[in-house]
């Protein structure tokens, strides 16, 4: 989501309250079209983010710190020479609009006392952040536009400030339920409702727009025919709720997550409540903690798909591969099922040699390996003497035999390759950090599958932790992460009396019960253990998803195994539901 009008009222709204009066310490910019400003008022230290990345523009607290370049850059020197050591005296929203204007109180190179804007203007592709001076003049802009940019609106130094020009939509602060129902009452019968306040209201997002529908008719989505006067009041009556709450001042923040996926959906000023079950909704004081988080956590779920999508397209590919091979190894097996046919063509042909000659296209004779003796016609090479045909068939038969030995054993090799690339498969899902990415990209590189990079790849690197949860009856329970973490975990951090978890027949995390303290396990215990060996398998989403656990000193790894498999015995069955989120485990680290 793009910040909007609302969620930019709030924020000037905190902005004021936790800002004004505080000093600008120090300013950077990470990023060419990022600024950083640290501040320090009442007591506290605050760090502003201003961003006119076309992608996440926004104004946000922030607790990230990026590394500065050596230099800094032209914009962000001008910055620390005009409002460096200045105090920020207001925080302003102009028209509604996705613009905040900090006034800074600072003194000119003439010792006079004079009030200079920071113009933050997040609209997008035509995001800017811009320093005007007392006169109203820019002093400078993070991007300058000139007209080989746009012939509308151009920003350079030395030009008069404006607004960028508006787009004829009514402000939502100053209407009345009869604005809303002439708007309405405009519109063909075809079209959204949503879309038709986005259209005509300024500040209103997309999620706001659905919000409205969805408190005033029970549902998001609706269209002007289906509306008889009633409904249309009503959608009118909750709008104007809505924004008289944000005229006034009253904000209920939100922060919505997928329930399933945990990826972050959406963040509001008011409170959300279209999707239901579909999302989790944390409620909060600070919009502007909300906004950092959002993109931070999106930016981050980014980052990491990017990261990891060579990992899963090599692995993918190997999957393919590995099905492949196993679908063309059972064609050929099936073939050597008629080796036994082959083995009786060739002893059959071998006792009727005395009614044979050469030149033959094929021979009829009983069938001794049955018992009512049924006649059996067996084709013969015409180019081949009689015992030369019955070597034929038996040089087949020891043929298919090898290949049968050979397949099945290539099989086996295929079907442990492919259910170990499921569990690396698995394990790419799981990843959350860049630690976490790079274990598992160098297990594979360990394993063949990818090509080691230079000096960087021998480089010790710490290694990461299991996953440490705590049951609910105060019993510690590990998780791990991957192949090579499960390796550590079962077979060296474990000991004998541990309960050790795995998801029946299932790609999954070994998980172990620590036993300690001579404490008997519970059932509560266990049971709990059980759930997130399945919360964390490939059967995540399943309604019952069956488990097996054993002592520790009943799991073995066998000799030159793959990363991850083992071997184990005098286990029981747990059947689990899976929670769909790990909040209901108490999670240590």
């Amino acid at each position: 989501m793009a910040l909007d009008g609302l969620s930019v009222c709030a924020l000037a709204q905190e902005f004021t309250k936790k800002l004004c009066g505080a000093r600008l310490d120090k300013i950077y910019q990470p990023e060419h079209d990022e600024i950083h400003i640290t501040m320090h008022g009442g007591g506290e230290r605050f760090r502003l983010l201003l961003t006119a990345n076309a992608n996440v523009a926004r104004a946000c607290f922030t607790e990230e710190a990026k590394p500065n370049p050596e230099q800094p850059p032209v914009f962000c020197m001008l910055l620390r020479k005009h409002i460096g050591g200045g105090k920020l005296v207001e925080v302003l929203q102009p028209d509604f609009e996705r613009i905040l204007e900090f006034r800074i109180e600072t003194y000119n190179e003439l010792g006079d006392l004079v009030t200079k804007t920071l113009v933050i203007e997040m609209m997008g592709r035509h995001s800017n952040i811009i320093l005007v001076d007392e006169n109203g003049r820019i002093v400078d802009a993070i991007k300058r536009i000139d007209f080989s940019v746009s012939t509308v609106r151009q920003v350079l130094p030395g030009m008069m400030y404006e607004s960028p020009p508006g787009q004829g939509k009514k402000n939502p602060l100053t209407i009345e339920a009869q604005d809303v129902l002439e708007v309405l009452s405009e519109r063909g019968e075809g079209e959204q409702v949503d879309k038709v306040l986005l259209s005509r209201f300024t500040g209103v997002s997309p999620l706001v727009a659905r919000e409205i529908v969805f408190r005033a008719l029970g549902r998001a989505e609706a269209y002007i025919g289906e509306l008889d006067f009633g409904a249309r009041v009503d959608i009118a009556t909750q709008m104007c709720l809505i924004f008289d709450s944000v005229a006034a001042g009253e904000f209920s923040p939100c922060f919505l997550t997928d329930a399933q996926s945990k990826r972050p959906l959406e963040f509001s000023p008011i409170s959300i409540r279209q999707y239901g079950s579909l999302a989790l909704v944390e409620e909060g004081e600070s919009i502007a903690a909300f906004t950092d988080r959002f993109y931070r956590e999106r930016d981050q779920k980014e980052h990491m798909a990017h990261r990891s999508a060579h990992l899963v397209r090599l692995v993918s590919n190997h999957m393919e591969r590995c099905a492949k091979k196993l679908i063309l190894q059972q064609k050929e097996l099936a073939d050597t099922e008629k080796k036994e046919k082959w083995k009786e063509y060739g002893e059959l042909i071998t006792a009727n040699l005395y009614r044979m000659s050469e030149g033959l296209e094929h021979i009829i004779v009983q069938n001794y390996y049955e018992e009512d003796l049924p006649e059996v016609t067996i084709p013969l090479d015409v180019r081949l003497s009689p015992s030369a045909n019955a070597q034929k068939y038996y040089k087949k038969y020891a043929k298919a035999k090898t290949a049968e030995a050979e397949l099945t054993k290539q099989m086996n090799l295929a079907q442990e390759e492919l259910a170990y690339l499921e569990s690396v498969e698995e394990a790419l899902q799981k990843a959350k950090t860049e630690a976490d990415l790079s274990e598992i990209a160098a297990e594979l590189a360990e394993e063949g599958y990818l090509r080691r990079q230079g000096k960087e790849q021998k480089k010790k690197k710490a290694e990461s932790e299991p996953m440490v949860f705590e049951t609910t009856d105060g019993f510690v329970v590990l998780v791990g992460k991957n192949n090579k973490q499960n390796d550590k975990l079962t077979l060296k951090t474990a000991h004998g009396k541990d309960l050790w978890f795995h998801t029946k027949n299932i790609p999954g995390s070994h998980t172990v019960l620590v036993y300690e303290n001579e404490r008997e396990f519970t059932e509560q215990a266990i049971l709990e253990a059980a759930q997130l060996a399945a919360y964390y398998s490939k059967a995540r989403q399943s309604a019952q998803v069956p488990v097996d656990y054993t002592l520790i000193k009943y799991v073995k790894k066998p000799a030159g195994a793959k990363p991850g498999f083992v071997i184990y015995t005098n286990h029981q069955t747990a059947y689990v539901q899976p929670p769909q989120t790990e909040d209901g485990f108490k999670k240590i680290k």
